[in-house]
């Protein structure tokens, strides 16, 4: 319907309105009455109606032209040519069909009528037209940097997902590997363990989980490396029950809980805590670490790629902070539910 009125009711209704202004116009100027004007005059007026197709069929011509060229002429040499455009139809057809056709002629004054008139209201129309096509343009124009954006995060979360599951099965197998020396039965348990965390990571890191099927895998991974440790660690994991149905994009706590594993030492000990806070994920991690530390890096696979898919994820809704000391190490993430 929208298509409709502007292709076919617009032009003809916009053409009426620029000859009622004419008309009115000259008969303020002249004294001349056009509605008591014989009846061929009129018949003939109104077939001119049509000249609007004619007009507005150009004037987008020129539009679609100019917008499709690289380096498109300023605005004002646009809108002098779109204007000498206009004026040439007028006088080359409106002003002859007038003067043949009318009794009175076409008297200067006509001249000045007929060309200022639809010139005016025709470089109008063009005006309002190139406004909403530059808009249009650049609106679309945005949404497509936006897909472009979009798709490069995409693949660089894909990139980083394919980029976790070697870190983590490398870690995993050296449990395993530690475990067939000692029993067999353990290890094939292990394995089965195992099977159960990759596949809870072939979920699609684009899409969201409850906190709770996030905090039962994690819980699954401690239970995994408590089969390899020794009676001498001491783990402590509180979990607010409060943490349950929320969502949140999976593996993102996993990489810090295998940080705490992977350098315990010392006086042997791994505190775990995640809670709800204002609707804020709250997550502490802390280990303690042997006398003589082990550095760790900043530049560690498992927290770069952390960093970065926080980043990508949860812009301006998280915290990362780490510390390490003397005799601890401690990571708090916070994650805005």
């Amino acid at each position: 319907m929208e298509q409709f009125w502007r292709k076919y009711i617009f032009p003809l209704l916009y053409t009426f309105i620029i000859a009622a202004s004419m008309r009115l116009i000259n008969a303020v100027l002249t004294g001349f009455r056009f509605w008591e004007r014989s009846w061929e005059e009129t018949t003939i007026e109104c077939l001119l109606l049509t000249t609007g197709y004619v007009y507005t069929y150009v004037l987008n011509s020129l539009l679609r032209k100019y917008q499709q060229q690289p380096k498109p002429p300023s605005a004002i040499k646009e809108y002098l040519v779109v204007a000498g455009v206009i004026i040439a139809m007028t006088d080359g057809f409106i002003l002859p069909v007038q003067h043949f056709t009318g009794k009175r002629g076409c008297e200067l004054y006509d001249v000045i009528n007929f060309t200022l008139i639809p010139t005016l209201f025709y470089l109008l129309y063009y005006v309002i037209k190139r406004a909403n096509a530059s808009m249009k343009k650049s609106y679309e124009q945005q949404l497509l940097l936006e897909k472009i954006s979009n798709d490069q995060l995409q693949t660089e979360l894909r990139f980083l997902k394919a980029q976790f599951h070697p870190h983590f099965l490398f870690n995993a197998l050296n449990t395993v590997y530690f475990q067939m020396d000692e029993s067999v039965g353990t290890a094939k348990h292990t394995v089965e363990k195992l099977s159960e965390l990759l596949r809870y990571q072939l979920y699609d890191h684009q899409q969201t989980v409850t906190v709770g099927a996030e905090l039962q895998y994690m819980q699954s991974y401690i239970d995994l490396q408590k089969s390899r440790m020794n009676d001498h660690l001491q783990l402590q994991v509180k979990i607010d029950e409060q943490l349950n149905k929320q969502n949140v994009y999976p593996l993102l706590l996993l990489p810090l809980v295998e940080n705490a594993f992977k350098y315990a030492g010392g006086d042997y000990w791994i505190n775990i805590s995640a809670c709800l806070q204002n609707g804020w994920l709250v997550f502490h991690v802390s280990n303690a670490v042997p006398q003589i530390a082990v550095k760790h890096r900043k530049g560690g696979i498992g927290l770069e790629n952390l960093r970065r898919r926080l980043a990508l994820l949860y812009p301006g809704k998280h915290a990362l902070d780490i510390n390490a000391c003397q005799h601890n190490y401690s990571a708090d993430l916070k994650i805005a539910l």
